[in-house]
């Protein structure tokens, strides 16, 4: 059975080593560049504290440091979990 709580993200990076070029033309190395994230997300089920970490998309918008999350998981293993509101 899957359930849903609040998670808060802890931390937010970006990958700088992995550039996605958005335009066909670029005039300078870093024009229309943009980089992927990758989120830490703290969770609690049961009085016990999970973390999770997401790839975020470069073109998706990226929640804030402290912003609550959406997490679903199972309840046989809430270790796995996914993110909703990312």
């Amino acid at each position: 059975m899957e359930h849903t709580t609040a998670g808060t993200v802890l931390s937010v990076s970006r990958q700088w080593w992995l550039k996605v070029n958005t335009k066909a033309l670029r005039t300078s190395p870093a024009d229309g560049a943009a980089f992927p994230h990758i989120i830490k997300v703290q969770y609690t089920v049961g009085g016990k504290t999970y973390l999770r970490r997401k790839w975020i998309s470069p073109l998706s918008p990226v929640p804030a440091v402290g912003a609550a999350v959406m997490v679903r998981y199972r309840e046989e293993n809430p270790k796995k979990a996914t993110l909703l509101s990312c």
